[in-house]
């Protein structure tokens, strides 16, 4: 019921709608249903719960490709989940450009594909990298050549393998890389009017910047749409922390980091007439004497002093200080 009106609050009313102050139109009981436009070109699969949940796992995911890159790459890399968001696929395809790279995914056990979009500036940093480089990307973009697509190949099935772990609270995965195609036209893997999810990632190895784009199809997703759901998954998590498991796992990404350790000699200074005519028996002076302590560096930074010796039938140093930061 609703409010009943004093005498007072009458009166008023009668006068303001015969003075013409109120429109009696205005006081109409507006008994009209609302009725919310359905687009059946674009229907609503993807709830927000369920696109919540993919952020929650892509930022478990992110977590892991922040440890594990740095492994191959020799640079700090940091991801970001930007969003997730429901299109049709056919939107996704008309935005990207060519040449691009998109991983193929098998996604056993579920049935289908999923692509994984990498930006084009990545993939050349990844080629830089790999190849012994600072990291700088191409500043014309260019066709990726059969040996640049092998280099980041190795990288995608880094990246692909790194998928078990945030989606074993789901579904236990076996994914695996089925192919790179850098034509969006190569890769229709569903049809054009099917809804996906798309979750996109900011990714920065060193001072370079792009995004990578992952397409998760409704029909490859429909098998565990129920569980892609924050109460579903806060209950499959196992409590009581981790016990220490996010500590061993950037212990061993650390361990497998492979880092070059040079030792320095000593230096010198020689003119570049001297350089082309050098000849085998030349000697060049250094800047150390015989006794003098001999640098080791850790990537660029040195870390330790040594005395050079020898080890079997192998040149060696002994180490005799360590360099702390403050030194």
């Amino acid at each position: 019921m609703g409010d009943v009106l004093s005498q007072s609050e009458i009166d008023n009313l009668l006068a303001a709608l015969s003075s013409g102050e109120l429109d009696a139109s205005d006081i109409k009981d507006n008994n009209e249903k609302i009725v919310k436009s359905y687009d059946f070109n674009r229907p609503s699969k993807f709830s927000k719960e369920h696109l919540r949940t993919l952020e929650i796992i892509f930022e478990h995911y992110g977590r892991l490709l922040s440890t594990s890159l740095p492994a191959y790459l020799r640079k700090n890399v940091q991801v970001e989940v930007v969003n997730a968001e429901a299109t049709i696929y056919q939107e996704f395809t008309n935005s990207l450009s060519n040449p691009v790279l998109l991983g193929i995914v098998d996604f056993t056990p579920l049935t289908g594909n999923i692509i994984i979009e990498m930006a084009e500036k990545l993939g050349y940093t990844i080629v830089d990298r790999m190849l012994g480089g600072t990291g700088t990307p191409l500043e014309k973009s260019r066709e990726f050549s059969e040996i640049e697509l092998s280099i980041i190949e190795r990288i995608y099935i880094v990246i692909v393998n790194l998928l078990a772990e945030p989606w074993a609270n789901v579904t236990p995965l076996e994914a695996r890389l089925q192919r790179i195609e850098t034509n969006s036209q190569f890769a229709q893997i569903i049809s054009p009017s099917e809804m996906s999810a798309i979750i996109t990632m900011n990714v920065r190895i060193g001072n370079v910047e792009g995004m990578i784009n992952v397409c998760m199809p409704y029909e490859v997703l429909e098998p565990v749409i129920d569980k892609l759901n924050t109460k579903y998954w806060y209950s499959t998590v196992k409590g009581g922390g981790d016990n220490g498991q996010s500590r061993e796992l950037v212990e061993v990404a650390i361990a497998k980091a492979r880092i070059p350790v040079k030792v320095e000699l000593g230096r010198s200074t020689i003119s570049v007439k001297d350089f082309v005519n050098i000849q085998r028996g030349d000697i060049i002076k250094l800047n150390t004497k015989v006794n003098d302590e001999l640098g080791i560096f850790v990537g660029n930074i040195k870390k330790f002093y040594a005395l050079p010796g020898t080890s079997s039938d192998s040149y060696a140093v002994k180490i005799s200080q360590v360099i702390t930061e403050e030194e």
